[in-house]
Order: C-alpha cells, then sequence, then structure tokens
C-alpha cells in the first residue's frame, strides 16, 4: 500500500505547530515577565533602601533635635524626639540590614553609617544626657553639643548613607532600563508569539482551503454531476491524502458504474429484441393455434357428419336385412309351392306369377342395396381420405397428436374393412342380381311352360333352394356390414372424443400463447424501462 499523507496527520502537524509556537511565546512572554517582575522588585527593593536611608538622617536627626531641645530648655518632653528617633533608627536599621542583605559594599557602607550613627548616640548623645542631669555638669553637656564632635559622627553616617543612596540609585536607574527592556521584550515576545500565531492560522487556512476545501469542492461537483447521470468526467486527484484516495475511489467507482451502465444498456437491447422476437413468435404461434383450432372445429364437424351419416348407414342396412329375411321367406314359400307342383300345377302358375312378382320387387331392393353399397364405398373413401388427412394433423401436432394418429390408424382401418366389405357386398349383390335374372327367367318359363311337368318343377326348387341359400348369405353379409358400421361407428366416436381433447389442448394453448404473449409485452415494456434509465448515464 502506497505512503499517504493522512489529512489528520497534517492537521495534526498544523495544530502542533500552533500549540508550539503557543508554548515558545507564551515561554518567552513569562521569562520576560519573569524578568520584568524582578527588576521591578529589584527597583522597588533600591527605592525602599533610599526610602529607608532617608528614615536613617531623620531618626538622627530627630535624635539631634531632641538633645539640643533638651539641653537648651531643660525640659523633659523635649527629649520626646530623642527617644523616638532613637527607636526609629533601631527600627530602620533593621530593616536596611534586610533590605541590603549580603551585597557587600553597601552593606559595608551601612555598617560604618551604623557605626557612626551609633558612635554619636554613645559619645554624644548620652554624655551630653548624662552631663545634663547634673546641673553642676551641664554646661559641659552644652560645650558636647557645640564643640563640633557630634557632627564629625554626622558627617560620617550621612556620607555613607549617600554613598548607599548612590548605589541604590544607580541600582534603581539599572533596574529603570532593565525594567523598560524586559517591557519592550515581553512586548515583543507577546506580539511576535501572536504574529506567528496568525502567520501560521494563515497559512494552515491556506493549506487547509488547498488541500482539502478544493479538493472537497471538486469532489462535490464531481458526485453531483455523477448524481445527474454524467459518468464521461473523472475527478483530478491531488496529493496522496484522504481526499486524494477518495477521488481515486470515485474514480474506479465511477468506471465501474460506466461498466455496467454499458453492460445493462447492451444488455436491455439484448432483452428488448428477445422480447420482441418472443412476442412475433408468441403471435405468430396464436395464428397457428387459431388456425389448428379452426382445422379441428372443420375436422370435428366433418366427423359429426361422418357419424350421423354411419348411422344413416346403419339404419339402412337393417331395412336391406328386413328385406333380405323376407326375400328368405319368400323363397322358402315359394320352396314349398314347388313341391306342390305336382299336385296342383294351377297353383304352380299362379305361384309362380307372384314369385315372379317378389322376384321383381327383390331386384328393385337389390338395386337399392346398391346404392346402399355405393353411399357406403363412398363413405369408406371419406374416411380413408379423413384419416389420412388425420394423420397429417395428428404429425404436425407432434406429442400431443399421438393419441390421435392412433384414432386415424383405426378409422383407416375401419375404412379399409367397410370398403373390401362393400366390394365383396357388390360382389354378392352381382351374384344375387344375376340369381334374380335366372330366377325371372326361370319363373316365366315356368309360367309358359307350366305343363311341362314334375321335371321343371324339380329344377324351380332347385333354384329357389339355390337363391333362398343365396338371400341367406346375403343376410350375414348385411349383418357384417352393420357390425363393420357399428365399429367405425364407435371409432369415429373415438376420433371425435380425441377432437374434443385435442380442441381442448388447442384452447389452453391458445391461452398458453396468449399469457406468453402478454408476458412479452410486459418484458418489452420492463427492457423499454431499463432502456429508458440506462440512457440517463452518458458514458
Amino acid at each position: 500500500m502506497a505512503t499517504t499523507f493522512g489529512l489528520n496527520r497534517s492537521l495534526g502537524g498544523a495544530i502542533g505547530a500552533i500549540a508550539l509556537v503557543s508554548v515558545l511565546s507564551s515561554g518567552a512572554v513569562l521569562v520576560t515577565m519573569t524578568e520584568l517582575h524582578e527588576a521591578t522588585e529589584a527597583r522597588a527593593r533600591s527605592t525602599r533602601v533610599i526610602r529607608g536611608l532617608d528614615a536613617f538622617r531623620t531618626a538622627m536627626l530627630d535624635q539631634e533635635t531632641g538633645l539640643r531641645g533638651y539641653l537648651i530648655t531643660g525640659r523633659e518632653s523635649s527629649l520626646e524626639p530623642y527617644r523616638s528617633g532613637r527607636a526609629a533608627l533601631e527600627e530602620t536599621i533593621s530593616r536596611l540590614g534586610g533590605l541590603i542583605g549580603d551585597d557587600a559594599e553597601p552593606a559595608r557602607m551601612l555598617a560604618e553609617a551604623v557605626k557612626a550613627a551609633r558612635s554619636w548616640q554613645t559619645n554624644i548623645g548620652e554624655a551630653a544626657l548624662r552631663k545634663a542631669a547634673d546641673p553642676a555638669t551641664r554646661p559641659e553637656a552644652t560645650q558636647i553639643e557645640v564643640d563640633g564632635s557630634g557632627k564629625q559622627f554626622f558627617d560620617t553616617f550621612r556620607a555613607r548613607l549617600m554613598s548607599i543612596e548612590a548605589v541604590e540609585e544607580g541600582t534603581r536607574t539599572r533596574q529603570n532600563a532593565h525594567l523598560v527592556r524586559a517591557e519592550h521584550n515581553a512586548g515583543l515576545a507577546l506580539w511576535g508569539g501572536m504574529l506567528l500565531t496568525l502567520l501560521i492560522c494563515l497559512g494552515i487556512g491556506i493549506a487547509i482551503n488547498r488541500l482539502i476545501v478544493r479538493p472537497l469542492l471538486d469532489v462535490a461537483a464531481f458526485v453531483g454531476r455523477i448524481g445527474e447521470g454524467d459518468l464521461t468526467g473523472r475527478v483530478v486527484t491531488r496529493g496522496r491524502n484522504e481526499i486524494g484516495r477518495l477521488g481515486t475511489t470515485l474514480n474506479a467507482m465511477v468506471g465501474g458504474l460506466s461498466d455496467l451502465a454499458r453492460t445493462n444498456r447492451s444488455a436491455t437491447a439484448d432483452l428488448n429484441a428477445a422480447a420482441a422476437e418472443i412476442r412475433a413468435s408468441a403471435q405468430e404461434q396464436a395464428a397457428s393455434v387459431e388456425e389448428q383450432f379452426a382445422a379441428v372445429q372443420e375436422t370435428a364437424a366433418t366427423v359429426d357428419e361422418i357419424t350421423h351419416s354411419g348411422a344413416q348407414i346403419s339404419k339402412r342396412a337393417t331395412d336391406v336385412i328386413a328385406s333380405a329375411q323376407a326375400s328368405a321367406q319368400t323363397a322358402r314359400a315359394g320352396l314349398r309351392a314347388a313341391s306342390d307342383t305336382a299336385k296342383a300345377m294351377e297353383l304352380i302358375r299362379e305361384q309362380g306369377e307372384a314369385v315372379a312378382g317378389n322376384i321383381v320387387a327383390l331386384s328393385e331392393k337389390t338395386q337399392a342395396i346398391g346404392e346402399i353399397i355405393t353411399t357406403v364405398n363412398d363413405i369408406s373413401e371419406r374416411t380413408h381420405l379423413l384419416s389420412l388427412n388425420a394423420a397429417i394433423e395428428a404429425a404436425a401436432a407432434g406429442e400431443s397428436g399421438r393419441s390421435f394418429a392412433i384414432v386415424a390408424a383405426e378409422m383407416k382401418l375401419l375404412a379399409d374393412q367397410a370398403k373390401a366389405a362393400t366390394v365383396q357386398v357388390r360382389s354378392i349383390l352381382s351374384e344375387i342380381q344375376r340369381g334374380i335374372n335366372s330366377s325371372v327367367m326361370l319363373t316365366e318359363e315356368a309360367v309358359k311352360r307350366a305343363a311341362t311337368g314334375k321335371t321343371r318343377t324339380d329344377a324351380t326348387v332347385r333354384t329357389i333352394e339355390e337363391m333362398a341359400a343365396r338371400v341367406d348369405e346375403g343376410v350375414q353379409t348385411f349383418q357384417q356390414i352393420v357390425a363393420s358400421t357399428n365399429q367405425q361407428q364407435l371409432g369415429i366416436e373415438q376420433v371425435m372424443g380425441a377432437l374434443q381433447n385435442i380442441r381442448q389442448a388447442s384452447q389452453q394453448t391458445a391461452a398458453g400463447t396468449r399469457e406468453v404473449e402478454m408476458a412479452s409485452a410486459n418484458l418489452t415494456e420492463l427492457a423499454q424501462g431499463l432502456m429508458a434509465l440506462a440512457e440517463r448515464y452518458r458514458i
């Protein structure tokens, strides 16, 4: 990790510099104030010493004045200045000794002054007072005061006091100069510290503005542009402090947002295209499902028609069976009549005519059966074509049309069976028609040749027996046709059920396709919303 100059370190250094300058300036002011205080104290001591010297002289003058008054007046009250001056002198000497202290020269001169003062007190004052107390020696006391020896003592301590005063005056003058310098130094220290502190604060303010405020304003403006969606710019990083690292981090973040916006825009475009393709495919599938549903509806209608046609075919086949059974009964009646021909040939002619009429009716009915067979054949062909179409539709439907394909195969099988049965019935009807034609000819021959006898009657009996057998075969064939038609009807019903299932599946598929189309429309709206959101950012 790269070394960074942290804002906390810079601010801490600035605050430390201010604190250091404050401490130094305070120390300088304290030193100068201490010096000022010492100079003031020294000057005050000198002043007190000078005042003590004045008190010293005053006390001596008071003693001299009192002594002179006493010597002149002789009154005891005149000694009051002397006594007070003596006490004041002692106090003054004690105070001056404390003020001068260990200062050798002033102490020496003070000692000489005190010695002179005490000498005056002993040699002049006390001696004069002792002599003045006695009237006999009183003139001597006056003489002691007058002869001038006292003045010598006064001159001595005055000279010493003046010397001490001169020393203290010099000391006070020096202390005054020292005091002035101390005051000047204190002012310089105070104002210099304040000025240096202001300069440092100004420098710190400029540095904060350059290192913090302006970069923060640039970062704030950059963040504002990001909030407006502009991802094209980058913040200019200055220095290696926290703001520089913040700018680097913001640039990295904006780069990531640009990549994200670019990716989002591309993905949204792909999503929009995919949604459009899904919607188009869903619309095509819906159209195809609608067409398939219409085809299933049409197929269902066709199968319903086939069902009704099959029911009609079954009914008509039942009628044909009834007619065939009637024909069989008629043939058996003719057989009985032929057996009785030997007994009554007249009756044979009449019966022959009746048989001829029945055979004609049977011929007409066989013709009707031929028409029915033609109809059944047409239905078989249509069923075969329908099963082929159903197989094609089932193959197109895929997995969902598998059951329909099975039904279509069953329909094809039934159609083939029905077609084979119609061919067989048509063959039988042809034979029946030929038999009927032969019977007509034989009947006419029997009518014409009723008289030919028993032999022709036996031939007629055999012919009628064959006709009855053929009619029975025709009845069985029609019964098979009815059974096949019933099976075909069941198959058609199964086909109808399968068509219903396919129709339901088609409806469900159509509903699902509509839901897919709606979902694709919603997806398109979502993609358009995402595209609008992505377009907000300029990259």
